[in-house]
């Protein structure tokens, strides 16, 4: 009986070791929340600004000669997978791979260090993932699909919808798509269409990627902080468990020791 009494009192120890574990990340995870929506929420509006500019490009017929417009038979594709730096973030990190692994011949480029150990790339951060990293990035995926290097990318990344719910997704950036025909009266190009739309495909192809980190991270946290809030509950009820099976143990230990002291006093 002491023996159970004792195991208890060390997985008591254990669980309460983990539940502070827990609390420390969850507040962590909290104490991020805040800016990483800041910055989450402006790359949304800067995303809005980039697509809408894209789509009075991609409207001109002169822009159908391209590189970055151009369409082809062969779906030779480049996938960036963008996923956290860290575990313990409930099915963030892990859908983002279940929907990666439906593109199995594609070629992925990972950013964020449980992505780069994935793929087995060199490690980078998604949380200090920069807009220069993404320029340089976009210098050469824009270099080689005008080169005809590969036919498609896409950004594999997770959409925030709110704190409790966050959804892995892929958007396709190259080729630019053609978009319905706009009224450009009074938007003046210079020196044209063509040449800006050329121009701006990396500024482009860089801002979406950058969007699309700053997103993913929101995500990460959030899920990462509700994970701990549930894990953190969890091991409350598993201490309060434990706790009435080491308080019956005891009790259990006191009253045969108490029988036993009678008994050996009667005879």
């Amino acid at each position: 009986m002491a023996g159970n009494t004792k195991a208890l009192r060390g997985r008591i120890k254990s669980v309460t070791s983990t539940l502070q574990l827990t609390k420390a990340m969850e507040l962590v995870a909290s104490s991020k929340i805040r800016r990483a929506n800041d910055a989450m929420l402006k790359g949304r509006q800067y995303s809005a600004a980039l697509d809408k500019t894209i789509g009075l490009l991609t409207s001109n017929r002169e822009c159908e000669k391209s590189p970055y417009m151009q369409k082809r038979d062969t779906l030779r594709t480049r996938i960036i997978v963008i996923a956290g730096d860290r575990g313990l973030a409930g099915g963030y990190n892990a859908n983002v791979f279940r929907l990666a692994a439906q593109y199995p011949d594609a070629q992925f480029i990972p950013i964020g260090k449980r992505a780069c150990e994935r793929f087995n790339k060199p490690i980078n951060s998604s949380e200090h993932f920069s807009f220069d990293d993404a320029v340089k990035l976009a210098d050469t995926l824009c270099a080689d699909f005008a080169a005809c290097e590969f036919d498609r990318l896409g950004i594999l990344s997770t959409k925030y919808n709110s704190v409790m719910s966050q959804e892995a997704f892929i958007k396709w950036v190259l080729p630019f798509e053609k978009a319905d025909r706009k009224d450009t009266a009074g938007i003046i190009f210079e020196p044209d269409f063509l040449t800006v739309l050329n121009n701006l495909a990396r500024e482009y192809v860089a801002g979406i990627i950058t969007v699309c980190v700053r997103e993913s991270f929101a995500s990460e946290v959030s899920a990462r902080r509700m994970a701990m809030d549930s894990a953190g509950k969890n091991a409350k009820q598993m201490i309060s468990d434990l706790q009435l099976q080491y308080n019956r143990a005891r009790q259990g230990a006191i009253t045969q020791e108490i029988t036993e002291i009678v008994a050996g006093s009667g005879s």
